[in-house]
């Protein structure tokens, strides 16, 4: 009987390669854990028991697999079923993958620690008292708990990256356009990006392989060449130029936190990586910035589910009565509040305060990271300012908001991160999980991928 919590993608390519596995016995033993450990975490919305054998991975809930439902963790889309497979889906299956099941979510990817899903959160599989961390939860809770071999997110500011750091595994944000966005229900489109979430930095990058480059149904995607990823994990950083952002290490920062991240900062240096401080100014108004773009966006993505053409719909006594119940009954209160803040933001007299406001600030954030990777390679730090809090720990929407201080800015510039994990801190005798950040310009993933592989192999 397989371990399947220690199988990585790599090690099941090998053992399928020599026979020593079956594709079909895999699955089965994956659907197994799924059926086990699910009524625990809540990982899966739904677990797909007539899965074909192949590699076993879960779909966050807002990307469309054909003849499934895809709810977005939401009420408004329920009983809504995909009618056609997102392009990374068809992407992975004809790479062999095996979809085990639909991953829960953050409603329509809001949220940062996965208890704004209208199906309840999803649990730590490390501390079943504690959050897996949001939105992608469910795909994180599912790989960490080995309930998949990897999963597919998605990332409009750290909902990969985060989760990933507070369960302990690996999430990639890839440069915005490196991935089709066709079939991931949109959440802010400026900023959305579909995440490979891995045990591995090397299994991230044979996600990357499958799933990279252009796709003629995404207008955003880029038409850039797509690298073996796989090739440029050269357990090599000698001379790789690291820059270190003083505003990364504030007293709001927790200190165990610090100590891990500047230990494994240490690492690359000892590995031959050139270290040295650098300056992201505007990293204070990031935040702020995010949180105007992302609501303006997500009240013009959301204007669709009126209760009309599809998704849930009430009952009422003309079409406005029905708009204004649909919405309110189908939508939980971070959507509802997000919606209120978008469309105060782009109404008249306030368009120029806000929202154009912030897009001047997000070119400048763009100009900031223009100017430190004209000579660092990478930008290196942590992945959250705390380890996975308690179920019910966060209770003000700020608290939550705070959480992607240091993941936003990728996502505003459109640059490519990854986390990776770099030690733990221990909160209750309880060992908790602490993600290292690396951030490459545009279209480096193999830069990034490189560095955080070589550090795994070698702390």
């Amino acid at each position: 009987m397989m371990n399947v919590e220690t199988l990585t993608i790599k090690k099941v390519q090998d053992l399928l390669k020599t026979k020593q596995a079956l594709p079909e016995e895999l699955t089965r033993e994956y659907l197994k854990r799924a059926h086990e450990l699910n009524p625990k975490l809540n990982a899966y919305l739904s677990i797909f028991d007539d899965a074909p054998g192949g590699l076993p991975c879960a779909i966050k809930d807002v990307i469309m697999v054909k003849n499934k439902k895809c709810t977005a963790g939401s009420k408004i889309l329920e009983n809504y079923v995909a009618s056609y497979d997102a392009t990374v889906v068809k992407k992975i299956k004809e790479s062999g993958a095996s979809i085990m099941g639909k991953a829960n979510c953050d409603e329509f990817a809001m949220g940062t620690t996965g208890e704004n899903s209208a199906f309840g959160p999803t649990l730590n599989p490390l501390d079943h008292t504690r959050v897996a961390g949001g939105s992608s939860s469910g795909s994180v809770a599912a790989v960490a708990g080995g309930m998949a071999l990897f999963a597919l997110g998605s990332e409009t500011g750290g909902s990969a990256r985060l989760p990933a750091s507070w369960t302990g595994i690996v999430g990639l944000k890839p440069t915005y356009g490196r991935i089709s966005r066709h079939g991931l229900l949109p959440m802010a489109s400026s900023l959305d990006q579909v995440a490979p979430i891995t045990k591995t930095v090397e299994d991230a990058a044979i996600v990357m392989n499958m799933i990279a480059g252009h796709d003629p149904y995404d207008s955003t995607s880029a038409f850039e060449p797509v690298p073996d990823y796989t090739k440029a994990l050269t357990d090599n950083i000698k001379g790789l130029r690291v820059g270190v952002p003083k505003e990364f290490f504030t007293k709001d920062l927790d200190g165990r936190i610090a100590d891990s991240v500047k230990k494994a900062i240490s690492q690359l240096e000892k590995l031959g990586a050139i270290i040295s401080e650098v300056s992201l100014p505007l990293t204070d108004y990031a935040l702020a910035t995010y949180y105007i773009i992302v609501p303006a966006e997500v009240s013009a993505n959301l204007a669709r589910l009126d209760g009309i053409r599809y998704g849930y719909s009430a009952d009422g006594k003309n079409l406005l009565e029905v708009y204004e119940k649909s919405r309110s009954e189908g939508f939980g209160k971070e959507v509802q509040r997000r919606i209120m803040i978008g469309t105060y933001t782009l109404s008249a007299g306030y368009y120029d305060a806000y929202y154009k406001k912030a897009q001047q600030v997000r070119s400048l954030i763009c100009r900031d990271f223009d100017r430190v990777f004209a000579d660092h390679d990478v930008i290196v730090g942590p992945t959250a300012p705390c380890m996975a809090p308690k179920l019910g720990e966060f209770k003000d929407p700020l608290q939550f908001y705070l959480a992607d201080v240091y993941t936003v800015q990728a996502n505003l510039a459109g640059l490519c991160a990854i986390s990776v994990p770099c030690g733990f801190g221990t909160i209750d005798g309880v060992k908790l999980p602490i993600g290292l950040q690396i951030i490459g310009n545009k279209f480096k993933e193999e830069t990034i991928l490189n560095a955080a592989d070589t550090y795994e192999r070698n702390h």
